[in-house]
């Protein structure tokens, strides 16, 4: 399959500044404000598919709850079609709740085990009033569900969360998920449960639909290497921030951001290809949000923090994203298109789009380039 890519009109969707705090429920400073998220800011267009990558913990989750109204911003905005929908209510949250759909990690907890398969999408429309007749929604779910890949149909409908697979129970929620067709669809790390065998037909059905329904796609996941089979664009998460975005393909052939080269440095090719990529393994674990570092909130783990001599910069200076031009190569065994030469690419499916600069919020990103 050959996925296009759509060049959107405007954002579909839009992130400025996006705050999102916890109360700490510990110790003598229990009424403690923990930011999650700090400042997160970027743009989705209309049938684009973004990947948000990172460690857990880094606050991917918690940028995906505020964007589907799950958790009340702290601050910053989010808009949608343009419009501010960090505090909507009534009518307004209903209509997005149709509008923004959310796939999360473990689709056997996302399922009712008393409902069918069929009575399972048939509720998404039951709730939001949709589909006319019961004949008309009985069309809509049959055909839904033959859609994403539940085939035969009239079988499968017949069967209950515990009679199906891991990868035909994903493909489910993915089916009571598009049947209200969503303009968004948030994918929070949506094969990371199941088999590697299953993974890439999740994935081809996500541009599948991407390509036959315009649908928008944030797709959230740890794994920098499935993010590079599907997405358009790329922002990686660290520690609440952004700390480096831009076109999947650019940032895999030349990352500007060290905690980005070190994920990029990881990715497993084939034993069989002659070039070998330098590892870069970071010490210890991520900071809590609780105790973010002062400076640049990555250096304790830098490794171009040691090796530029531990510049003062570093640690008084928070860094802003700033785009840097492309540096002209990338990492050992790949070409200016992004491509392996040596024969270890991973077979990308879906064609990258076009987006915004290639940025990073490091002082040292050309030395890290």
């Amino acid at each position: 399959m050959t996925a296009h890519a759509t060049a959107p009109a405007g954002p579909l969707l839009t992130l400025q500044d996006l705050v999102v705090s916890y109360r700490s429920r510990r110790g003598p400073r229990s009424r403690r404000q923990i930011r999650a998220v700090d400042g997160v800011s970027f743009s989705l267009g209309t049938g684009e598919i973004l990947a948000l990558v990172g460690e857990s913990g880094c606050g991917k989750t918690s940028i995906v709850r505020a964007i589907a109204r799950l958790e009340e911003p702290a601050g910053g905005q989010v808009l949608f079609r343009g419009a501010s929908i960090a505090h909507v209510r009534g009518p307004a949250l209903r209509q997005l709740r149709r509008d923004i759909q959310v796939v999360f990690q473990d689709p056997f907890e996302s399922l009712d085990p008393r409902l069918t398969a069929f009575d399972t999408v048939a509720e998404s429309l039951l709730v939001h009033r949709l589909g006319g007749s019961r004949a008309g929604r009985r069309d809509q779910v049959l055909a839904m569900l033959e859609q994403v890949g539940l085939h035969p149909a009239e079988a499968i409908a017949r069967r209950y969360p515990h009679q199906l697979s891991g990868g035909q129970r994903q493909r489910l929620v993915i089916a009571g998920a598009m049947v209200l067709g969503p303009d968004l669809v948030i994918a929070d790390e949506p094969v990371s449960m199941l088999d590697v065998s299953l993974r890439a037909g999740i994935l081809r059905l996500m541009l599948d639909l991407r390509d036959s329904r315009g649908v928008s796609i944030l797709f959230v996941t740890h794994d920098l290497s499935l993010a590079w089979v599907v997405a358009d664009r790329v922002a990686v998460v660290y520690l609440g921030r952004i700390v480096e975005i831009g076109p999947m393909d650019e940032v895999i052939r030349a990352p500007l951001h060290p905690y980005t080269r070190a994920l990029v440095s990881v990715i497993p090719v084939p034993e069989t290809t002659t070039a070998r990529r330098e590892r870069i393994l970071l010490r210890g674990e991520a900071p809590s949000a609780s105790r973010i570092p002062g400076g640049c909130r990555f250096h304790p783990r830098c490794p171009l923090y040691r090796q530029l001599g531990e510049p003062e910069r570093c640690r008084t200076e928070d860094p802003a994203l700033v785009a840097v031009p492309p540096a002209g190569r990338g990492p050992a065994g790949t070409s200016k298109a992004g491509t392996h030469t040596d024969g270890a690419s991973p077979g990308r499916i879906g064609a990258a789009a076009a987006g915004p600069e290639h940025a990073a919020a490091c002082h040292f990103a050309k030395e890290s380039s």
